[in-house]
């Protein structure tokens, strides 16, 4: 039989384990509250601001060029249309597209094609029925996202089955907020900042990181470039790959709220809710290295005193067929 003082002592150590382990669970179930809280939270803003966002086109959900609506959920292959707005010069209202940038994207395969559109590529704009041509980047100042949507796919002959325009503030409030980019600078040259004439960024050949400001004027600068309008388009696909780095980190992921609320003024898309989330879902593991950069080739053309990029007929076939094959993979 067990003396009477050791019984005393086991049970004293017993009851402490179970206080010591009552203890340990509390703290976990609250640190559960507190977690599924926070992520509710950030949930709850991220989903706010993509509805603030949000602007569906006159034509509904479902491109002209598609037979049915698209499902991310799915996982089908889809576009989207980047434009890169300057209204800055007309305080927000109208404006032109400083670029202008197809993204096609699988997400079984986890791919991604991207195609930059010259600003000055001679088309006809969607809703001119007196058959002239002009510049591409006037597209948006005629019939805004709508009209650009339309006339991209009346070059490219492919759906474009959703859209997102951004302006300067929004661009440099991105790439801020996810800590900047790192770029590959191809040649020494200096840009202007878009706040003021009197500030100039020097961009050296070779490895550079760039904040929201510096970034811009990196993208920007054409007249120094000797591939102009090209090397322009080559260094904002740049930028957009490491930026699709930069937001796949973890760090960025888990700021997604504030992402969200600090470009939503500056956003306007047709993404739904829903889709953002998919799209979250789809991006989740995405690096540079998975996109591949597409060029639209052509030549110059004066008419008059006016400039614009003529694509060739038989390369702008090829990039129309590689687009089209890479949305209907089982076609």
């Amino acid at each position: 039989m067990m003396p009477e003082r050791v019984k005393v002592r086991v049970k004293k150590k017993k009851n402490k384990r179970k206080i010591i382990l009552k203890r340990i669970l509390l703290l976990f179930f609250l640190f559960s509250i507190v977690f599924a809280g926070l992520i509710g939270y950030k949930v709850y803003k991220t989903l706010q601001a993509a509805d603030s966002s949000y602007k569906e086109l006159d034509r509904g959900e479902k491109s002209k060029l598609r037979k049915e609506v698209v499902d991310l959920k799915k996982k089908q292959p889809f576009s989207v249309l980047l434009l890169g707005v300057e209204d800055y010069a007309t305080n927000g209202k109208g404006g032109r597209t400083d670029s202008i940038i197809v993204a096609t994207i699988n997400p079984k395969q986890k791919t991604m094609k991207l195609l930059s559109i010259p600003r000055d590529t001679r088309v006809e704009i969607s809703g001119d029925t007196s058959g002239t041509k002009t510049r591409i980047n006037a597209a948006y100042g005629k019939g805004g996202a709508q009209t650009t949507v339309e006339t991209v796919e009346n070059l490219l002959d492919i759906p474009i089955d959703y859209y997102a325009t951004v302006d300067f503030k929004g661009f440099k409030k991105t790439i801020d907020e996810v800590g900047g980019v790192d770029v590959d600078v191809p040649f020494d040259f200096s840009e202007k900042s878009d706040t003021s004439k009197s500030k100039k960024f020097y961009f050296q050949k070779g490895n550079m990181h760039l904040n929201g400001e510096e970034a811009l004027a990196y993208a920007r600068m054409r007249k120094q470039d000797p591939r102009g309008d090209f090397g322009r388009n080559d260094r904002q696909k740049q930028i957009l790959m490491a930026m699709l780095d930069q937001t796949s980190k973890p760090s960025n992921l888990a700021k997604i709220d504030t992402l969200a609320d600090q470009v939503s003024d500056n956003i306007t898309t047709n993404l739904r809710i829903t889709q953002v989330l998919a799209l979250q879902q789809i991006f989740s593991g995405f690096k540079g290295s998975d996109v591949e950069t597409l060029t639209l080739k052509g030549s110059d053309l004066y008419i008059g005193n006016k400039y614009f990029f003529q694509p060739d007929a038989e390369e702008l076939t090829k990039i129309q067929e590689e687009l089209y094959n890479f949305l209907y993979p089982n076609k």
